[in-house]
């Protein structure tokens, strides 16, 4: 009778006690500070009641139709949006008035102006626009030039404005906030959603 063969076997490896292991001492003294702030986190609740923070309704809201839009409308730009209408070729106000049926306000924040300067000579046309004397121009107290959250902070004040940005991000935080509509660049016009009275196309 042969010997019989012995086969290695691969990828045999010893078994190692993981990094988030609960019989390793740093994660025994993680789990005890854990504890202990629960403790007198109820503590502290049972103690006095719990003050909860809840934002005051705008009195302009029923339920999601915003009764503070009406014409002439205010329409906040921003950076891309005026990009777009360039690449498009889109005479700003008067597109927006087809797209409205009324009449605009276009609002540049310091911003977008700011912006805008800052992307240099590739949006020198966009820029130029901005700079037209028939828009009206606001002007922004708070530090830094982050347009995005200088345009939600504003019209999460004050509901009276319409957003007009092709920003993905920025209309994903804007849709969030009840009764502020959105324009953007689209097929060559614009268009404005969550807008009650917009004209149907």
């Amino acid at each position: 009778m042969g010997v019989q063969k012995r086969t290695r076997k691969f990828a045999q490896v010893k078994r190692i006690i993981g990094q988030r292991d609960s019989r390793l001492k740093k994660n025994q003294e993680a789990q005890a500070e854990l504890a202990a702030k629960r403790a007198t986190a109820t503590a502290s609740t049972n103690g006095s009641t719990v003050v909860r923070e809840i934002p005051q309704v705008s009195s302009s809201l029923f339920f999601q139709y915003n009764t503070a839009l009406i014409p002439p409308y205010n329409v906040l730009v921003d950076t891309n949006f005026l990009s777009h209408t360039v690449q498009h070729k889109l005479e700003l106000l008067s597109t927006m008035m087809d797209c409205l049926y009324a009449k605009c306000i276009p609002i540049i924040t310091d911003c977008v102006m700011a912006e805008l300067e800052k992307l240099g000579q590739k949006y020198r046309i966009a820029l130029r626009i901005a700079r037209d004397e028939r828009w009206e121009r606001l002007r922004c107290d708070h530090k830094g030039v982050y347009a995005d959250d200088c345009l939600v902070d504003r019209v999460m004040k004050h509901k009276v404005y319409i957003v007009a940005t092709n920003d993905r991000d920025l209309k994903r935080r804007v849709r969030k906030i009840p009764g502020v509509p959105i324009m953007s660049v689209a097929r060559g016009k614009y268009v404005v959603e969550r807008l009650p009275d917009a004209p149907e196309k």
